[in-house]
C-alpha cells in the first residue's frame, strides 16, 4: 500500500481486527451488487469509500425524479440516464481508486451466474421477489456468499446467507418462493427514505466483515428495524433440509470425493 492509500484507510486500519492485511483483502476483493436504487447506494457507497477493488453495479432502471428521496447515488441532473453509470460517477468521484463496471441490464439466471462468478460476495439490493430468489439460486450454485436486505414503509430487514458452509440456510430457506406472495412495491405502498440508507449501511457492514474474515455475520438471523417505534428484532432461522434450493449441496460436494475413491478401486 502507498502512503495514500495509508492515509486514505488509517482509519480502518487503525482497528485491530482490521489491520493492514484486511485492508489489502479489500482493495483485492470483487462485490457484485445487484440494484442501484434505495439499498444499493448507501452499500455501494461505503463499499466504495473502504477501498473494495472491484464493485460491479447492476441495474437495468433509469434515473426518475421520485428516486431522489432515497437514492443517495443519484442527482438531478441525471434524470433520464441510466442508474448503473450515475452510480459509477458518483463512486468514481468518492475513491477513484475503485473498480466501478456499470451494468445496464436485468440480470437473469444465466446472466447472474456469469458474473457472480467472478464476484467474492454478491449484495442483493433489489426490489422484487423474483430477483432475490434467482440471485439466491445463482449464489448457491457457485456457493457465494450472499448478502440481502430489503426495505418498504417503515419496516426493514437484512440477512446474511454464506452459501460456502452446507450447513448456511439459503434465501428460499427462509422465504420459500411462491405464486401468492403479495409483492409490496414502493412506487406504489412508499418508503421513509432514511430507512433504505439505514438497512443499505448494515448491508455494507456485513459485506466488509465477510470480505476481511472479521466478526460475527448474520447467517443464521434476520435483523428487523420497525422504524417508527426505533426497536430492533432479531429472528434465528435454520437450513430447510427440504429445500429445494440448497438441501442438494451436501450431496454435490460429496459426489467428486465418491467418484475419485471408486475410480480408485
Amino acid at each position: 500500500m502507498n502512503d495514500d492509500q495509508l492515509m486514505r484507510y488509517a482509519r480502518h486500519i487503525l482497528l485491530d481486527e482490521f489491520g493492514i492485511e484486511g485492508q489489502e483483502r479489500l482493495n483485492a476483493a470483487r462485490v457484485l451488487i445487484v440494484g442501484a436504487g434505495g439499498l444499493g447506494s448507501p452499500a455501494a457507497l461505503y463499499l466504495a469509500a473502504a477501498g473494495v477493488g472491484r464493485l460491479v453495479l447492476a441495474d437495468d432502471d433509469e434515473v426518475d425524479l421520485s428516486n431522489l428521496q432515497r437514492q443517495i447515488l443519484h442527482a438531478q441532473d441525471r434524470v433520464g440516464m441510466a442508474k448503473a453509470e450515475s452510480g459509477r460517477r458518483t463512486l468514481a468521484a468518492l475513491n477513484p481508486e475503485v473498480d466501478v463496471f456499470p451494468l445496464q441490464e436485468r440480470l437473469d439466471d444465466a446472466a447472474l451466474l456469469k458474473w457472480a462468478t467472478d464476484a467474492d460476495l454478491v449484495l442483493d439490493c433489489c426490489d422484487n421477489f423474483a430477483t432475490r430468489h434467482a440471485v439466491n439460486r445463482a449464489c448457491v450454485a457457485l456457493r457465494k456468499p450472499l448478502v440481502s436486505g430489503a426495505a418498504i414503509r417503515f419496516s426493514g430487514q437484512i440477512s446474511v446467507f454464506d452459501l460456502r458452509h452446507d450447513t448456511s440456510p439459503c434465501y428460499h430457506c427462509l422465504f420459500p418462493e411462491a405464486e401468492d406472495v403479495e409483492e409490496l412495491r414502493c412506487a406504489t405502498t412508499g418508503v421513509l427514505g432514511p430507512l433504505v440508507g439505514v438497512v443499505g449501511a448494515v448491508q455494507a457492514i456485513e459485506a466488509l466483515k465477510l470480505l476481511v474474515g472479521m466478526g460475527e455475520s448474520l447467517v443464521g438471523r434476520l435483523l428487523c428495524l420497525d422504524a417508527l417505534t426505533m426497536q430492533w428484532q432479531t429472528m434465528r432461522y435454520s437450513r430447510d433440509p427440504e429445500c429445494p434450493v440448497c438441501s442438494a449441496r451436501a450431496e454435490q460436494k460429496k459426489r467428486p470425493r465418491e467418484a475419485d475413491a471408486s475410480a480408485d478401486g
